[in-house]
């Protein structure tokens, strides 16, 4: 077991995400970070129910969801937060595929009028949009169905907020605001040596106080430790591989370079991961991933 030099963990490892929003005990600290993100659009959350994060699709064959928290307000209104490592083929993709489950199960047999209660979808992101890697002022976007004629927004139950968190860089002297300090955390948890001057509101002690490694028993720092070699190893494999794939872009065009990044992406991760976490952690398909397996095997 090798030592950990960090004092809190860092929250975009599986571990530490669920360990500090994931918990019974550290739901209010969750309840705090919604009514920061969604803002009052729903007026403030009092109280939240976790789901159960595995979604099954209504046939066997089709594909299920897995989320990292699902949960419903006192309302009735459902939240999906997403932590997302590493790029993703797709990812916009997904997250809509995604936000379909909370939408059908709301189905009721017999007369139903089909009144449907909101579905949010949260996606803390530790990377940037291809899209967007230009434009470094827009980091919080939320996402609704709007009317393109008029701008207005046309229906207000599904929305999609994403967190680029590169963009943001502010230091603990320009916070201003309460969401503000919630991103600061985020981005600089695990590289804090204690609670900022700045960040004394009761939320955060109560965050500091579940992120400290040091209160954690054995098999919780084993589990932490594991959570994050993985986080290091997803990050560097698939950064390394969307840049090279990008390189030989240059060269081949932008589509085959891309195709080129994939591939790479699973050559690297097949000594680590099998076919099923690969294409949950990747969004790469199982079939994808079984051909470039048997090409590789077949060398």
């Amino acid at each position: 077991m090798t030592i950990l030099k960090d004092k809190y963990i860092n929250p975009f490892t599986d571990f530490g995400f669920k360990k500090l929003f994931g918990t019974e005990f550290n739901k209010p600290i969750l309840i705090d970070f919604l009514n920061e993100v969604i803002g009052s659009e729903t007026g403030k959350i009092k109280e939240l129910q976790f789901l159960s994060t595995e979604k099954l699709a209504p046939c066997i064959n089709e594909r299920k969801a897995i989320y990292d928290i699902y949960c419903e307000n006192e309302v009735g209104e459902k939240f999906i937060v997403e932590l997302q490592k590493a790029k993703q083929n797709f990812f916009k993709d997904r997250s809509v595929y995604y936000s379909t489950f909370p939408i059908q199960e709301q189905a009721q047999r017999g007369d139903w009028n089909f009144e449907l209660k909101a579905v949010y979808t949260i996606g803390i992101l530790d990377f940037v949009f291809e899209e967007d890697k230009e434009d470094n002022k827009v980091f919080h976007h939320e996402v609704k169905m709007i009317d393109t004629k008029t701008g207005k927004v046309f229906f207000d139950k599904l929305t999609y907020i994403y967190l680029e968190m590169p963009k943001f860089n502010k230091t603990e002297q320009e916070l201003e605001t309460h969401f503000e300090k919630w991103l600061y955390i985020l981005k600089n948890l695990d590289k804090l040596t204690s609670r900022p001057k700045k960040l004394q509101e009761k939320v955060f002690a109560q965050l500091f106080e579940q992120a400290e490694i040091a209160q954690y028993n054995p098999e919780e720092y084993l589990q932490y430790e594991e959570s994050l070699k993985h986080y290091r190893d997803i990050k560097n494999i698939k950064d390394t591989a969307f840049d090279d794939g990008k390189l030989e872009g240059i060269e081949q065009g932008i589509e085959q370079g891309i195709e080129q990044g994939t591939e790479l992406i699973v050559v690297k991760m097949l000594a680590t991961f099998n076919d099923e976490k690969i294409n949950e952690y990747t969004g790469i398909s199982l079939a994808q991933i079984k051909k470039i397996r048997g090409q590789k095997e077949s060398r």
